[in-house]
């Protein structure tokens, strides 16, 4: 059974969020090569979909520091809420989805903040990266995006990979978060799956655009898209 947060403990995420947002910027500009671009082209209000590759389990955090201006809510994997830390990623704000299913619950939640101008944090690749290469997406992120209209924007980590051995970090090692241009769309109440496969390829590509060489597959950039009936996608 999923924790969940005691009837008024809801009101700490955003103070928690903010707290742990701050620490994570500061542990990065002090133990990394730390850097942050195009931070002017995160929309200042309005329903938002941030997406980015996925390396490491501290990328939510980390991107969180790289975004700042807006709080990010995530969709993660309904396995971290049954572990012994769920209930502090459910004081960070996430809520759960069930990965490579059509987990409706999480989408119509996802679509609920959305329609009240919150920001929604999506891995579109469904699970870290074991290679650093940008993989295959699922079309979950599309599916919501089209269905509520929400601005995309495309994100890229950068040596997250690396806090695999946290003992890297004494060489203070490079790390970035680097942000695209945002993608505007127009509602689609019933996205065909023509559609959910252009819109998971102009993801794809606005990911792979923001990455350095070393983090695409060679020859393999046609291949980033799953199939339309493929899941949702989480940490």
């Amino acid at each position: 059974m999923l924790q969940r947060l005691k009837p008024g403990w809801s009101t700490f995420v955003p103070g928690f969020y903010w707290g742990l947002t701050h620490v994570v910027r500061f542990l990065l500009v002090t133990l990394t090569h730390w850097k942050t671009s195009g931070r002017d082209r995160v929309p200042a209000d309005g329903p938002l979909i941030v997406v980015a590759n996925h390396l490491n389990n501290a990328d939510p955090g980390i991107l969180a520091a790289g975004i700042l201006r807006r709080r990010i809510i995530y969709m993660a994997k309904i396995e971290l809420f049954e572990s012994k830390i769920g209930f502090l990623i459910r004081l960070y704000g996430a809520f759960p989805v069930r990965r490579f299913e059509a987990d409706v619950g999480a989408l119509l939640t996802a679509e609920r903040i959305l329609k009240h101008g919150g920001v929604i944090g999506m891995f579109p690749e469904g699970h870290r990266s074991r290679d650093r290469y940008l993989q295959r997406l699922h079309p979950g992120t599309a599916m919501i995006a089209l269905r509520s209209g929400a601005t995309i924007l495309p994100c890229a980590l950068v040596g997250t990979e690396i806090l695999r051995n946290p003992l890297n970090l004494w060489r203070r090692p490079p790390m970035a978060v680097h942000i695209g241009e945002p993608i505007h769309l127009e509602a689609v109440r019933r996205p065909t799956e023509a559609q959910l496969a252009e819109l998971s390829e102009r993801i794809y590509a606005a990911i792979r655009d923001l990455l350095p060489e070393q983090y695409i597959r060679p020859y393999t950039e046609s291949e980033g898209v799953g199939s339309a009936d493929g899941a949702d996608n989480s940490r």
